[in-house]
Formats: structure tokens, C-alpha cells, sequence
């Protein structure tokens, strides 16, 4: 018998705001989170692109100095959005046995690796700390998030690039079906505004080089945009059999109606332009929720602002919905907080969540001109999504080809 599960808290800290309100509220008035780099290695290192969209409250600011000393930057954001979560799911009762966390992230603990290696190779390994290996290792996220918890049913961690949270948030559901916990705390944090990844990113032609106006350079279907903003965060997500939620009379934001993971077998970093494989994962996750294409209310899309990615999901879109794509509501919202990504699907979950609840669809800024070959209807101020039950997906896909949506119903 299949299980209803729902999400009943929330909790991010992003390039909007410190927690999920703020974020969210600053997504709805039209804010960037995108700002220039102001470090000495910024102009030590020669970086071409010198911004990006920086966490708006530093995890200095949130956490204990003994918390910031032992964890890595992504596993700080972790430990904040998902203490968020918990708090605003009640703190529930539950037994660590059934209490589980599904996390992820694209690429781990960066700066501890390669602060690490600094500090090897100028001081000598002496030096180097007891934890760097704790700190670096891609699970210490959900590691840090389990043990603050005492979430003993498992700790999982999906690293699939960008389609990481998404993945994570899928296998949340199928760890509920399956009856291995009954509360999961599911979710992905990166921390990698470092200038390794951001020099990689620009050498292969990823980010946009707006470097005179980063709070415009992240602009999905648009005609000029040049590529992604790189971001950081995290955002985290209670989710629970709706059974338990109603026992313990939780609040419930909306039903996770379930996801699909596919992978294109195409190319490392390229989709693939005709979005077959995309399209099945959006259309198997609909088909196993028993939900029509005509259904489906809003959608939030990966949208990266890189040309090539955001015509091949257009496609994959057309691909499924056919001339229905054409009335449903679409937000591609790392216009406003870069692009987060292992931890973009988890806060872009957050935002379709918050879309449901509160039935209106977050703005997509900075299109000035959309690309005529991209007809979607673009959200560009916050738009009600009217009565009655809306369900809506959201679309994460990564590099290596991987593909993750998770669907959503309003309650």
C-alpha cells in the first residue's frame, strides 16, 4: 500500500537571506543575491569572474566557534538549515531508530581539501589538521546533521552534481515507502565559492563573465545570457508518512507525491539537446503519482542561464507537455540565488513547496528579452496559482548527465 508523505519543515540559509523566511521573501520581491568578491585571493589568483551569489549571514554569525572550527563551510550550512527544519517541524518525538537523513552535494568540502593541501605544502604535514578528512569527506553534511539529531536509521549521501538534493529528496520518499524510518531529514548544502572551482567553471565557459553587473548576470531564457552565477547554501526538508505527521499534529506544507532519476549517457558536461532522457524522468515521476500533464500547475525549472542547458530542458519540457506546456507557470529561480549546485534542487524543493502553500509562483528576474527559440510561459513577478489542488515539479539535472525531478501537491 502506498504511503502519503508529506513535508511538514523547512530551513535554509542562501544568497537571500539566513533562514527560509527571509529567503523566501527576498525570491518574492525580486532580490539577487549575486555581489562582487571583496578577498585578497580574488586578485592574488587572477580569477576571471570576480563575483558570485555569497550566503547573505555568514555560519559564524549562526553557530558556536567550536561548530565553525570542526566543519567544513558545507557542512556549516548543512547543520543550519536542517537545525531550522527540525525546529520548525515541531522538534518532533521520534524514536533516532526511525529517524533518518537523506543529504547530498555536488562537490564537498573544497576549502578544508584544499586548505589542507596549503598548509601541507607550506608548513609541512605536522600541521595539518586531526579532522581535515571528517571535514572534507562529502558525507560530513549529513554526518554533522545526524549527530546533532541522533538520526540513527541512516545517513545517506547522493553526490550526482547538480541533481544531488533533488536525488536525495527522491530517495527520502522511497526510504518512507519503505517503511526504514518515519521522519527523514532530506536536503543539500555546497560551500564551493573558492578560486579552484570558480577558475574550472570559467576555463570550461560556465559562468557568466557580467563581472560589471553581477546582480543581472544570472538570467534564465534570456537572449544574452552567458552562463551560470555560482552560489552557496543549503535548504533542508522534514519530510514524514503523513500518518506520523497526523499522530503528532504537524503542520503540513505540501505532499511529496514522489521523484525519478535518469541519466542521459551523452556527454560529461553537455545535456543532451533533445532532452529524451529528462523528459522520461519528468514523465515517470507524474505517471507514478497517477497525475495527468494537465494536472500540473507550476514548474520549477533548472534553468541554469547557460545557453545550451536552458534550450535543452525547454525541449525536454516541450517534449512532455506538448502545446499544455504553454499555460503553466514556470520560475527559474537561480536568477536570484545563483546556482547552489548541490544544493540548488533541495532550495529550488524548498521554493516549490513555499509556491504551493502559499499559491503563488516566484518571479524570474532579469529577462529583458527572451529567447524567441525558449516559449515557455515565464513567471516574472510573483504570480497567483488560483484554487483548488495545484501540483507542480521541479527539475534538477547535473553534470555526467544526470537527470532528478520530484513532484509536489498542495494540501
Amino acid at each position: 500500500m502506498t504511503k502519503k508523505i508529506v513535508i511538514t519543515g523547512i530551513g535554509a540559509t542562501s544568497p537571500l537571506g539566513g533562514n527560509a523566511q527571509d529567503t523566501w521573501s527576498a525570491l518574492l520581491a525580486g532580490e539577487s543575491g549575486a555581489s562582487a568578491l571583496d578577498y585578497p585571493w580574488v586578485e592574488e589568483t587572477q580569477i576571471p569572474i570576480t563575483f558570485a551569489a555569497q550566503a547573505r549571514v555568514k555560519p559564524s554569525e549562526v553557530l558556536e566557534r567550536h561548530e565553525t572550527k570542526r566543519l567544513d563551510p558545507s557542512s556549516q550550512f548543512a547543520l543550519i538549515a536542517g537545525r531550522e527544519a527540525w525546529a520548525d517541524a515541531g522538534s518532533p518525538e521520534v524514536a533516532p531508530e526511525r529517524l533518518a537523513v537523506d543529504w547530498s552535494t555536488g562537490i564537498g568540502g573544497v576549502w578544508t581539501l584544499l586548505d589542507a593541501w596549503d598548509t601541507l605544502r607550506e608548513r609541512g604535514p605536522r600541521r595539518v589538521l586531526p579532522m581535515t578528512v571528517p571535514m572534507l569527506m562529502p558525507n560530513g553534511p549529513g554526518a554533522a546533521i545526524g549527530m546533532d539529531l541522533h538520526a540513527r536509521a541512516g545517513i545517506r549521501t547522493v553526490v550526482s552534481a547538480c541533481a544531488s538534493s533533488t536525488e536525495a529528496l527522491a530517495n527520502a520518499y522511497d526510504h518512507l515507502q519503505r517503511g526504514l524510518a518515519d521522519i527523514v531529514i532530506a536536503g543539500g548544502s555546497e560551500a564551493a565559492i573558492h578560486p579552484l572551482p570558480i577558475a574550472s567553471f570559467a576555463a570550461m565557459q560556465a559562468l557568466s563573465k557580467r563581472n560589471d553587473d553581477p546582480q543581472t548576470a544570472s538570467r534564465p531564457y534570456d537572449v544574452s545570457r552567458d552562463g551560470f552565477v555560482l552560489g552557496e547554501g543549503a535548504a533542508a526538508l522534514v519530510v514524514e508518512t503523513e500518518e506520523h505527521a497526523l499522530a503528532r499534529g504537524a503542520r503540513i506544507y505540501a505532499e511529496l507525491l514522489g521523484g525519478t532519476v535518469t541519466s542521459d549517457a551523452y556527454h560529461i558536461t553537455a545535456p543532451d539537446p533533445e532532452g529524451s532522457a529528462a523528459a522520461r524522468a519528468m514523465l515517470t515521476t507524474l505517471e507514478n503519482a497517477g497525475v495527468s500533464l494537465s494536472e500540473v500547475s507550476h514548474i520549477n525549472a533548472h534553468a541554469t542561464s547557460t545557453p545550451v542547458g536552458d534550450i535543452a530542458e525547454y525541449n525536454a519540457l516541450r517534449r512532455v507537455f506538448g502545446d499544455l506546456l504553454d499555460g503553466i507557470p514556470v520560475s527559474a529561480t537561480k536568477a536570484s540565488t545563483g546556482h547552489l549546485l548541490g544544493g540548488a534542487g533541495a532550495i529550488e524543493a524548498l521554493f516549490t513547496v513555499k509556491a504551493l502553500h502559499e499559491r503563488v509562483a516566484p518571479p524570474t528576474i532579469n529577462l529583458t528579452e527572451q529567447d524567441p527559440a525558449i516559449a515557455l510561459d515565464v513567471v516574472t513577478s510573483p504570480r497567483a496559482l488560483g484554487d483548488g489542488p495545484l501540483t507542480a515539479i521541479s527539475n534538477s539535472f547535473g553534470f555526467g548527465g544526470h537527470n532528478a525531478v520530484i513532484a509536489f501537491r498542495s494540501v
